[in-house]
């Protein structure tokens, strides 16, 4: 399968099955177009038939001289020959039954506090409480999810524990005392924790720093752009804005962690289609770790992106991956998560096919020590998979988990990105289509062309040229 596309001038051919990125020129990207078309994709390396030749020689004759295309069609066969394009799909039959894997729990998502100090106009989580009860996980539920965590771990050394909500900081003393367990429990077990914990920074402070600074491997900041968007949506409940409280808190916490294992996570909704202004505001403030998530919520929301904000919103990706280049090379630039890509290795090929793992490899832990496949699930009581004294009961769930895979969704079988985005969300999925091997559209449309920038970017920043 190859995905061809121009991109900030950059003609750019993906051959999805061997994941060969290449860059050419206008030329060879009309002759591979032409190619990709008439000849399917090679159990291995062979000749170009003399008629695909003749046919490539004829379609282009308008535009290119014979010699120039003969020139080119050496190069696609040069390709071939080293197997980076018109390549084989050889993952498709290796996902037969995703069932029979073996269950390796590696990490959870502990919902510390199904409490919070803000009223985030988009929250899933209605405030923290999702869709239940107020309620701070206590440390004997916490410790027996750590406990449940080594137990089904396997032979896996290292294991990952995120702190989130509502807000992690308003149950504080038993996160510390869970990292402290979980620290006396590493060497006996032979396992090495992973800690990171997600806060709005309203609570945050010094103590509270430098704890983190020596046990958490990642602390995500939540903080929607500018200031008149972030108040907009991220207000106390008595309506006024968090940015002036917490911005300066944040730029002290990212320089305390030496701008490394962190980031600032903001949320973008259809009031700021502009959201690569916001992504730039993180920069100008110091921040060099970054993320802008779009919304997803229901389109009854006056919030909610639609489909027909999509144009906009490809738009402004390609907007902010022109400025993200642009500061890289002029020495003042930032990581965005969106457009970090790995082409060189990457995931292994079961994570690519499989995704974030939701379900069996990664579960969300409630307050009251209930199981699901992750946050955005809890409180859906439909899937619910056991608690952390029964361990996993309901298998019926979670082995429609192990089955949520790129090539069980009709919408991702055949997709260049299914690699690279693993088949997206499954929430996502159930929540606009009832099932989790659908995919959310708007999201799809996104998704794409976030990697199409990505890849974009990596071929400019190869580029010695200052354009």
């Amino acid at each position: 399968m190859i995905h061809q596309y121009v991109n900030n001038g950059y003609h750019i051919v993906l051959d999805v099955n061997s994941g060969s990125v290449h860059v050419v020129d206008p030329l060879v990207y009309d002759a591979i177009a032409v190619t990709a078309e008439l000849v399917p994709e090679l159990e291995k390396p062979e000749k170009l038939a003399p008629e695909v030749k003749e046919e490539v020689k004829s379609r282009l004759a308008s535009r290119y001289s014979t010699q120039d295309i003969e020139e080119a069609l050496e190069d696609i066969q040069q390709l071939i020959d080293m197997e980076q394009l018109l390549t084989k799909d050889i993952y498709r039959d290796f996902v037969v039954d995703f069932k029979k894997r073996k269950t390796v729990v590696k990490a959870l998502c502990l919902h510390i506090a199904h409490d919070c100090n803000l009223a985030c106009r988009y929250c899933f989580a209605e405030e923290g409480e999702y869709h239940g009860r107020r309620a701070l996980m206590s440390y004997e539920v916490g410790k027996k999810a750590l406990d449940f965590l080594i137990a089904n771990s396997g032979s896996r050394e290292h294991l990952e524990v995120d702190f989130f909500g509502g807000e992690p900081l308003l149950n504080w003393d038993v996160v510390k005392r869970l990292v402290e367990y979980g620290r006396s429990q590493e060497e006996a077990h032979h396992k090495k924790f992973r800690f990171t914990l997600t806060t709005n920074g309203v609570l945050l402070n010094d103590e509270i720093m430098d704890f983190c600074n020596r046990e958490m491997s990642n602390v995500v900041l939540s903080l929607d752009g500018r200031k008149d968007v972030n108040d907009k949506m991220r207000p106390f409940r008595n309506g006024s804005g968090s940015y002036d409280l917490i911005v300066p808190k944040f730029r002290k916490f990212a320089e305390s962690r030496g701008q490394m294992n962190y980031y600032v996570r903001g949320t973008f909704t259809r009031n700021n289609l502009d959201f690569a202004d916001d992504v730039l505001h993180y920069a100008d403030l110091g921040f060099q770790q970054m993320s802008m998530e779009p919304v997803v919520a229901d389109p009854s929301e006056d919030y909610a992106i639609r489909e027909e904000d999509i144009p906009a919103i490809l738009k402004e990706y390609d907007k902010l991956a022109v400025e993200y280049i642009k500061r890289k090379k002029e020495g003042r630039g930032f990581n965005f998560f969106h457009f970090m890509i790995d082409l060189k290795a990457g995931p292994c090929v079961a994570k690519r096919m499989a995704g974030c793992g939701s379900g069996t490899e990664y579960l969300a832990v409630t307050p009251w020590g209930d199981l699901y496949p992750c946050h955005q699930f809890v409180g859906n009581e439909k899937f619910l998979l056991g608690n952390v004294d029964t361990g996993v009961v309901n298998l019926e769930v979670r082995d429609e988990f192990k089955l949520c895979n790129v090539y069980a969704k009709d919408k991702c079988r055949d997709c260049f990105a299914r690699f690279y985005c693993s088949g997206g969300c499954a929430a996502n999925s159930y929540n606009f289509h009832g099932s989790i091997t659908d995919a959310y559209d708007i999201g799809c449309e996104m998704q794409k062309k976030r990697i199409e920038c990505a890849i974009m970017i990596k071929a400019a920043l190869a580029d010695g040229s200052d354009e």
